[in-house]
């Protein structure tokens, strides 16, 4: 109840007022607040995308080809190379919740983002050193059917420093660079959310371009020309992209950081535990007065929502309560939603890894798939099986444009909403067509294998675009709702944190995956359903057991979507007035 958020006795919590002093200037020497109330300008958002474009195909360019490069160049052996790939995978999705927590708590966006940038770019020229000069790699030359000698420590040393500072640069750009981007629409956009739905839109679109433009252009480069000059074209493109992003300074519109959002979430559950007896109800049954800081007009304020009751009561003023600065005995209505919207998002982000898990199968078993196929094409051209995942790319692409142009004009009329499905449906039509995909799939292998035992000829590769086509849908829809999902919902000292939760879900999923494959070779014994010859195997049973865990997931998260209870701003308090 609005009437009851009225300040304690002795004036409101001084911590606030502390936050303020620790947001410095953060760009262009404005005030507090200042770069926030800039007016949108449509260079800062074009700006931040041909940063992502770029960003990508540097980050790809190395990510792509990590584990040939090992093979061929390092001579790495088979056990090495797997496991350093993982090791620094794991560290690539991991470095953007570290990276999201210094953006929100202390350097804020832009900052992280130039100092990312700054590790970003030695990682980058070191590897194309490590790449061109000959001290720095084995010899090339290896006699006929003898093994090649490994490198040595201090080879293996130089190049795994410049990967993990590129590792460290990449993370730092993936947690800041989005909820920037997404900056340059709030408030003054409040009337036209289309503009910042179409942002995520082409967000998405410039990562999985710039993985395309690797995975042709930047390999091809690498693996028939040099490996220096393949790694130089992607530090060539992350300095053009550091240059355009200076450039642009004076056009962003940035948020100061708030301090640490993790002291104030800590304070909310132990506030609300130590005051855990407190009634929300007056004797007289009215609502108990609740705490909130009006002083701070440069806070996003949040309206008290339904639900997690036993959080509420650390805004609770108790009468003769103490409300000393840094007391652990009040928090605000805003900090408790804030905590609220936190626990709210935990189902429907485990749901997010699940669903990470299933859209693997199109870098892992899908391939594998492929492989047992037919890979010519009008009977001459033969198709590497890989490159679908490729040509998935462009599937994406053309889905985020039949997105935008026809599904959610469609939808707007539909519903009468200005941006057409939400961010929940849209994340519920992601799940349903990754369900459609594994049991596309699941049916071409059924297809495959039928006619392996009718001694027929091998299965055309083609067979393969439809399940394709079905999980570029899917990650359209559901990759760019989750993009704003995570954001947009996040209380405004938590963005970048929470807009990190997409990228530990993509890495928990993997691990999902390798947890249900290893499981699966168990339970099945030899040769099992993932037999090495997929003939003699079951590829099929483990497609349609991805389905079954796919429409699991889709109905979990359809209950927990529609019980969620989004975020809730409160209406501004207007400025006390004398005559």
């Amino acid at each position: 109840m609005q009437s009851g958020m009225t300040p304690p006795p002795g004036g409101s919590n001084g911590h606030h007022h502390r936050r303020q002093q620790v947001s410095a200037m953060e760009s262009g020497g404005d005030a507090p607040g200042a770069a926030a109330r800039r007016r949108f300008n449509w260079k800062a958002p074009a700006i931040v995308l041909v940063f992502e474009l770029l960003e990508s195909i540097a980050f790809s360019g190395v990510a792509l080809n990590l584990v040939v490069y090992l093979a061929t160049v390092l001579h790495g052996s088979t056990a090495f190379n797997a496991a350093h790939v993982d090791t620094w995978n794991g560290t690539t999705f991991i470095v953007p919740v570290i990276g999201a927590f210094l953006a929100d708590s202390y350097w804020g966006k832009y900052r992280t983002i130039l100092a990312s940038i700054a590790f970003y770019l030695v990682g980058l020229v070191l590897l194309t050193v490590s790449a061109a000069v000959p001290s720095l790699r084995p010899g090339t030359a290896c006699q006929m059917g003898a093994s090649c000698a490994p490198a040595t420590k201090t080879q293996f040393s130089v190049f795994f420093a410049a990967l993990y500072l590129t590792s460290i640069g990449t993370g730092g750009v993936k947690s800041a660079l989005l909820p920037l981007g997404a900056e340059q629409y709030d408030d003054d956009d409040a009337e036209r959310p289309e503009r910042k739905q179409a942002f995520f839109s082409w967000f998405f679109a410039a990562i999985n371009l710039g993985i395309f433009i690797a995975g042709t252009l930047i390999s091809w480069l690498e693996q028939n020309v040099a490996w220096a000059l393949g790694f130089g074209v992607g530090t060539a493109c992350l300095l053009v992209a550091a240059l355009a992003f200076v450039a642009g300074t004076p056009w962003y519109r940035v948020q100061m950081p708030t301090g640490s959002p993790l002291k104030d979430i800590i304070r909310v559950l132990v506030t609300a535990f130590r005051k855990r007896r407190v009634r929300l109800e007056l004797e007289d049954g009215a609502a108990a007065p609740l705490h909130e800081n009006d002083d701070a007009k440069d806070e996003q304020r949040l309206a008290r929502t339904k639900g997690l009751r036993c959080l509420d009561r650390a805004a609770v003023i108790v009468k003769g309560e103490a409300a000393a600065e840094g007391a652990w005995s009040l928090c605000t209505v805003s900090e408790v939603e804030g905590v609220k919207i936190l626990v709210r998002m935990l189902p429907i982000w485990a749901t997010c890894v699940l669903y990470a898990a299933s859209l693997g199968q199109m870098t892992t078993t899908f391939i594998q798939q492929g492989m047992a196929m037919d890979a010519r094409v009008g009977g001459r051209f033969k198709v590497p099986v890989a490159s679908l995942v490729s040509v998935e790319v462009v599937f994406m692409l053309l889905w985020v444009a039949l997105h935008d142009a026809a599904v959610i004009p469609l939808a707007r009329r539909v519903t009468g909403r200005p941006g057409g499905l939400t961010q929940l449906q849209r994340m519920g039509v992601g799940r349903f067509l990754v369900v459609l995909a594994l049991g596309t799939a699941a049916l071409v292998e059924r297809r495959r294998l039928r006619g392996v035992s009718a001694g027929g000829a091998a299965m055309s590769i083609a067979w393969q675009v439809p399940q394709f086509v079905l999980v570029a849908g899917s990650d359209v829809f559901c990759g760019i709702a989750q993009l704003e999902f995570f954001y947009g919902e996040a209380p405004a000292a938590m963005r970048s944190i929470c807009s990190a939760f997409s990228f530990l879900a993509l890495s928990l999923g993997f691990y999902v995956n390798s947890l249900v494959v290893t499981l699966v070779a168990a339970a099945t014994g030899r040769p099992g359903w993932l037999a090495p010859d997929l003939n003699a195997g079951h590829l099929d049973y483990y497609f349609w057991l991805w389905t079954v865990i796919s429409v699991a997931n889709l109905l979990l998260y359809m209950v927990l979507a529609a019980r969620y209870t989004p975020k809730q701003v409160a209406a501004a308090v207007e400025p006390a007035t004398s005559d």
